[in-house]
């Protein structure tokens, strides 16, 4: 029977940046994949010699010295990379009530370049990014070689996003401009928290680049490094049980039918699917299982890829966030309606004058997909089809509304709905950014990376923030449980 130091569930970022962090460190580890290609939402796909991107659209904090620089270095992976520098002067663009207003990289030309829309915020503006910095420099590269992981930042996961940019402006338009990009961290009004925005605006006000030719390359250049230290990385290996004998976890049962032994498991998968597959245990008790249980999830994406005509349609190196009206908060009670969306290229070899793939995201709950909840992909049938059809003409109308239209350089579209997500990443509801942080309760919404079964451990979007940064983040101080906090940390950083 097969053994192993440490097993980890899932191939997303996390279970692969844990992977390759523990097999620098000299543990026989092995990635288990339930699905043919690795890499959850860093994965793309191809269909018809076109390369379409799931999750992952542009990274930030990518210069020389920032933090996901650092990390990816450590890795070994950073000079591998292809990778494009978005538009210094424009990498988001915000349509707000008839307007387009740029976000611009580095606090100095942000701050310039709002305050040309606001004359009279510019000292707001100033106190805006000091405010993102604040929350931005509780990870940092002198952090890190000084053996600290993060800096503790409790009060700005206690501090509503939207009532802290109120008092830094009471301009009700710049206070809705700030929060433009909020489909970013699967924003909610009155809900999230500062830290979120903070932390993922601040890492992109640093420096934003989009993966040339996918973000899949990520995946591929950690499982090099996985393999290169002597672990295995396995696909098409679905885990089916997390078993436990006298109050350990003794490895995993695959495909129903193989069992794999490790001394740890680490779960990349949401907790509450983990829990789902884990023996029955008197460790872990009831209590947590309910607590997990009845954590909020995040809203899905409905995504269309738009394959355009040869060059047939610009290449822009930004992105743009559509809002209909003053609404930059998707909410719920807005039912199947359009009200935001995000429209990104991805970046291709090919061409940097004309675009091969545009995407565009709009946010939707799995209850508007309640009809073929019980279907697997492939086997939706042809009232689903027509459904994304529908869906996809509302979001170009959408679009063109807000002067963007694509119209005949369209070649063909794609289409992906949370049941998508649900069925290919195992989130909850198809979610896109896992569990709800709330700022009213914040312990509520944190989950330790550490179980009551002390070799069982978790990793991925759901512990911390989602997205590149929170996630590398995360998997940082999964392993830190392994290897010590001050130790790992003085490796990232003297990387």
């Amino acid at each position: 029977m097969t053994k192993y130091d440490i097993i980890i569930i899932g191939s997303g970022l996390g279970g692969l940046e844990c992977g390759a962090i523990l097999s620098k460190e000299g543990y026989n580890v092995c990635v288990l994949e339930k699905n043919a290609l690795f890499g959850g939402c860093f994965q793309s796909y191809r269909r018809k010699g076109h390369l379409f991107d799931t999750g992952i659209h542009y990274i930030g904090s990518l210069d020389e010295g920032q933090i996901m620089n650092q990390y990816f270095r450590y890795f070994g992976i950073m000079d591998k990379l292809k990778l494009r520098r978005l538009d210094e002067s424009a990498f988001d663009q915000i349509y707000y009530k008839n307007g387009i207003y740029n976000f611009a990289m580095g606090d100095s030309l942000f701050t310039e370049t709002l305050s040309g829309y606001f004359p009279h915020e510019k000292a707001n503006l100033q106190r805006y990014t000091e405010k993102l910095s604040e929350v931005g420099r509780l990870i940092s590269v002198d952090h890190l070689k000084k053996g600290i992981i993060a800096v503790e930042g409790m009060k700005y996961f206690s501090t509503s996003a939207t009532a802290l940019i109120s008092e830094i402006t009471p301009n009700r338009d710049l206070q809705n401009i700030l929060c433009g990009s909020s489909l970013l961290y699967g924003g909610i009004k009155d809900v999230s928290t500062f830290y979120q925005h903070a932390m993922i605006n601040h890492s992109y006000i640093e420096s934003a680049y989009r993966f040339v030719d996918g973000s899949m390359q990520v995946s591929l250049e950690l499982i090099n490094v996985i393999r290169s230290n002597g672990g295995t990385v396995l696909n098409n290996k679905e885990v089916t049980r997390i078993i436990v004998e006298n109050e350990k976890v003794k490895g995993v049962e695959i495909n129903n039918e193989e069992i794999i032994e490790s001394n740890y498991v680490i779960s990349n998968m949401h907790p509450k699917r983990t829990l789902e597959l884990l023996d029955k245990n008197r460790s872990i008790k009831n209590a947590y299982i309910s607590r997990i249980n009845s954590l909020k999830n995040t809203y899905g994406v409905f995504t269309l890829h738009l394959v355009m005509k040869k060059e047939s349609y610009p290449y822009i190196n930004s992105n743009f966030y559509l809002n209909e009206n003053d609404n930059v908060w998707y909410n719920k009670e807005n039912g199947p309606e359009i009200t935001n969306c995000m429209i990104s290229m991805q970046a291709s070899s090919k061409s940097k004058q004309y675009a091969e793939v545009i995407s565009i995201l709009t946010p939707m709950y799995i209850d508007e997909l309640s009809a073929w909840e019980n279907t697997t992909y492939g086997h939706r049938g042809e009232e689903y089809a027509r459904f994304k059809e529908n869906k996809a003409q509302e979001i170009l109308e959408f679009t063109r509304k807000h002067g963007i239209d694509f119209g005949q350089n369209i070649e063909t579209m794609y289409t992906t709905t949370p049941l998508s997500y649900r069925d290919y990443t195992a989130s909850i509801d198809g979610s896109a950014y896992g569990i709800i942080k709330n700022y009213k309760y914040p312990q509520i919404g944190f989950v330790s990376t550490r179980t009551k079964l002390n070799n069982l451990f978790l990793t991925g979007q759901n512990l911390n923030v989602h997205g590149a940064l929170g996630v590398t983040l995360t998997a940082i101080i999964t392993c830190s449980e392994f290897l010590g906090q001050e130790y790992l940390a003085k490796k990232v950083g003297n990387a």
